[in-house]
């Protein structure tokens, strides 16, 4: 006899009331900055006569995909930390499930788009335009999103297969596919295939991270003044801090092998990729970025 789950329990962080409420503080003020951030570099990149360029077309889709990814996630945590509500219903967490799949492949592929983008421009400047034209761009960033929205359907599917007769607590802050699938009662054969498929997905991106980032840095160290290598490595900085922290995480998350036992950590590393780097993102490129600070200037007409 097999009663279906109807919800599940989300472990959340701490059942310290001091600390719920340092938490809720802090994710309520990292929710509002990246709000904030996000839609400021969308507004600011449609605003700007400056920012039409195919690096920032990147930028804002990125920015779209964060705003969206966190909002998946933090509003959750904050009702979980301040009402205590750990509960989420079954038709909640396949909606989860599938806005988040499809947002991190997206963000993927948008990171990938992006190290081609910088490649090209270091690279091959004098062929910039001509291969990064708007076509291309659109294209990368459509591509983008069907991979994404592909590998959200492909994981929904293999999650409504599952049944769930025994426990129903989910020890994170929201519903992460591979842990629903270790509570499932049922095969789960199709459901870990499906998984390991989508995270075979993360794999092209990164190869063309790899790849473009090695061209990028053998070219910047040809470059005979340090004024030339420093004017490159900037158009790239910024960047590679946001690859470093989103992949970091994702890598610790889902393909560095470990025992049960030791999955604190996964708690911290998920916050790490939807919550954290979504508001690092548009300060990143706004503190580093002197075109988007002279934008900024513009916009506001400060002198």
């Amino acid at each position: 006899n097999c009663t279906q789950a109807t919800e599940f329990i989300l472990a959340g962080f701490t059942e310290d009331l001091a600390t719920q409420v340092t938490l809720f503080l802090l994710f309520l003020l990292t929710y509002l900055v990246t709000i904030l951030g996000n839609l400021g570099m969308i507004t600011l990149i449609r605003a700007s006569p400056l920012l039409h360029s195919p690096m920032y077309y990147f930028l804002g889709n990125l920015a779209f995909v964060n705003l969206c990814t966190s909002t998946i996630i933090t509003p959750r945590i904050l009702v979980g930390v301040s009402l205590g509500k750990k509960g989420m219903a079954y038709a909640g967490c396949m909606a989860q499930v599938f806005t988040l799949g499809l947002f991190l492949v997206t963000e993927c592929f948008l990171l990938a788009a992006m190290a081609y983008d910088r490649y090209v421009a270091v690279c091959h400047p004098l062929l910039y335009a001509l291969v990064m034209s708007p076509e291309r761009c659109s294209r990368l960033v459509t591509g983008s999103y069907l991979l994404g929205l592909t590998n959200a359907a492909a994981q929904t599917i293999g999650m409504s297969s599952l049944l769930f007769c025994g426990s129903s607590a989910v020890d994170l802050f929201f519903c992460d596919i591979s842990l629903l699938i270790s509570l499932s009662t049922s095969d789960t054969t199709l459901s870990l295939a499906i998984l390991r498929t989508a995270s075979l997905l993360g794999v092209p991106s990164m190869l063309v991270v790899l790849v473009s980032y090695a061209a990028i840095i053998s070219t910047i160290l040809s470059i005979s003044s340090a004024e030339g290598k420093c004017k490159a490595f900037s158009t790239c900085a910024s960047h590679l801090t946001t690859l470093s922290t989103f992949y970091g995480a994702l890598i610790f998350m889902y393909l560095i092998p470990r025992l049960d036992a030791s999955r604190g950590g996964d708690k911290w590393a998920a916050v790490l990729y939807t919550v954290v780097t979504p508001m690092l993102n548009p300060l990143i490129y706004s503190l580093r970025n002197q075109e988007v600070k002279e934008a900024w200037r513009r916009l506001m007409k400060i002198k």
